[in-house]
């Protein structure tokens, strides 16, 4: 099988099933006209449109068909997270979002290729561990997350979190690390470099953090994939090292917990697939699309086949690594 690791889903019945019960969410707010959705968060600033291509499950069927994708692994929109809103709030949104992912792949035309991640409220750690516990006992392979705690500020490796983290590696977990779409840097906000080299800053901030932080010695037995190869993880591992280095006893190893990530493949650049393959392992990596969105890739097989690859390295990348991970 062919599995696409990285897409994103909203079900359009979670948008009108929210109509109805908007009234159990205080802090959030659903701006609708036409076939317009945004949503807002605690009075902040409307989130982007939800693409139609988000909600739509025939485009995305089709779509998958014209790639020779056999199963796609959907998690949800970062946007709509609500890591915004207050704890107790948050906990009962991430429910909502779940519900909703789950009945939106239950099988209904086609959507049995559909293996949807669920969300948990990342702003309260406690909390996160409970509503994990529940979503794989509901029957989820896994969660997305987003690389800032409280939406636009936060960091994965806060003390508060710790109870998050040992619930995700007593259950072996599989946590999928996405960034979000504000990466607080004002020089981002020009030539569209948010999604160009934003998303990329974002993940490598938060995810060094981590390895310095020994969350990834700390916590082995969980599954932690980074978005978009890595950001500059792999290709600024050396300097992470000397790093650790020069600063004796005061970090974990940065090396020894990046030999227990993994990868998607949405690089598009068949060099830089090589690259990442020699520092982590052609086992360690998955193909990906970032479905629906522009920056996405959009013929993600490609960059596998025009890599430097043996057959059975292809063969890892495009399926068997996620058949594993996603079971």
């Amino acid at each position: 099988m062919i599995i696409d690791t990285h897409a994103h889903f909203t079900p359009q019945s979670m948008l009108g099933a929210l109509k109805n019960k908007i009234g159990q969410f205080p802090n959030v707010e659903l701006l609708h006209q036409d076939d317009s959705y945004q949503l807002v968060f605690a009075g902040l600033a409307p989130t982007r449109p939800l693409s139609p291509k988000l909600r739509d499950t025939e485009m995305r069927l089709a779509w998958m068909d014209e790639q020779s994708i056999d199963a796609q692994i959907v998690g949800g929109w970062l946007d709509s997270f609500g890591y915004e809103l207050p704890a107790e709030e948050g906990e009962a949104w991430s429910r909502f979002l779940n519900e909703f992912q789950m009945s939106g792949t239950d099988g209904t035309n086609g959507t049995d290729r559909l293996t949807p991640l669920a969300s948990v409220p990342l702003q309260d750690g406690k909390r996160a561990a409970k509503v994990l516990e529940e979503a794989l006992g509901a029957g989820f392979k896994g969660v997305m997350i987003g690389t800032q705690t409280r939406g636009s500020e936060g960091n994965l490796d806060d003390p508060d979190l710790d109870p998050f983290w040992e619930a995700a590696d007593s259950l072996g977990a599989t946590i999928y690390c996405h960034p979000m779409f504000g990466c607080g840097d004002p020089r981002l906000l020009d030539y569209d470099m948010i999604n160009a080299v934003g998303r990329g800053s974002d993940t490598t901030t938060a995810v060094a953090r981590m390895l310095f932080a020994g969350h990834f010695l700390k916590y082995p037995r969980m599954n932690f994939i980074l978005s978009h190869g890595g950001g500059a993880i792999p290709y600024m591992l050396g300097r992470l090292a000397r790093n650790h280095e020069i600063h004796p006893g005061k970090y974990a190893d940065p090396v020894a917990g990046f030999k227990t990530l993994y990868f998607d493949s949405v690089l598009f650049a068949p060099n830089a697939l090589n690259y990442l393959c020699l520092c982590c392992g052609h086992d360690r990596v998955m193909l990906g699309s970032d479905y629906p969105f522009p920056i996405g890739d959009s013929d993600p097989l490609k960059v596998v086949e025009a890599a430097d690859l043996t057959e059975r390295q292809k063969k890892m990348i495009l399926g068997e690594t996620a058949a594993r991970l996603f079971s």
